[in-house]
């Protein structure tokens, strides 16, 4: 059996490098430097290094700061976070081709921050980012190239404004 790469806790990590989108690349490629961890931010930190992400066409690097704020933050804004994480993990599966997951997440993460829409906290824009996710949600698969075959959306094309 082959050693797996583990963080310094000795919990079995992938070290390999990564994409934009997350997706693995082989040990020693240049890859897009990942967000750490665990990191405590305040909301509207949470809410602006998740923007930067997603304008940068990273949509898995965003979902991984916003599960920080899912993990670390209040009970009660718990489904926010969890609802945007899937919302950028929604966007990820678009951009990697596969829209049938892809809508499946929009779905999911719209139903999580629904409940947010009569008072949105932190400025974000709950009522945008349903119509946003519905509505992509709705017209993915619609994406055609030559021969026929799908051609994923850029993920910064199809990236949400979460303010």
């Amino acid at each position: 059996m082959a050693d797996r790469d583990r963080d310094e806790e000795g919990r079995a990590r992938n070290a390999r490098p990564r994409d934009g989108l997350g997706r693995p690349l082989p040990y020693g490629s240049p890859g897009v430097e990942r967000a750490p961890e665990g990191v405590v931010r305040t909301p509207d930190e949470t809410v602006r290094e998740a923007q930067r992400l997603l304008d940068e066409g990273k949509p898995f690097h965003a979902h991984e700061v916003l599960e920080d704020a899912w993990k670390s933050g209040p009970d009660d804004e718990r489904e926010l976070w969890r609802g945007l994480a899937q919302l950028a993990v929604g966007v990820t599966h678009a951009a990697r081709g596969n829209p049938t997951g892809a809508a499946a997440l929009l779905r999911r993460g719209a139903d999580n921050i629904e409940g947010y829409a009569a008072t949105p906290p932190h400025g974000i824009d709950i009522a945008g980012l349903l119509d946003w996710a519905r509505t992509l949600a709705a017209g993915l698969g619609g994406h055609r190239g030559h021969r026929g075959h799908s051609t994923p959306p850029s993920a910064a094309d199809i990236a949400p404004k979460l303010r």
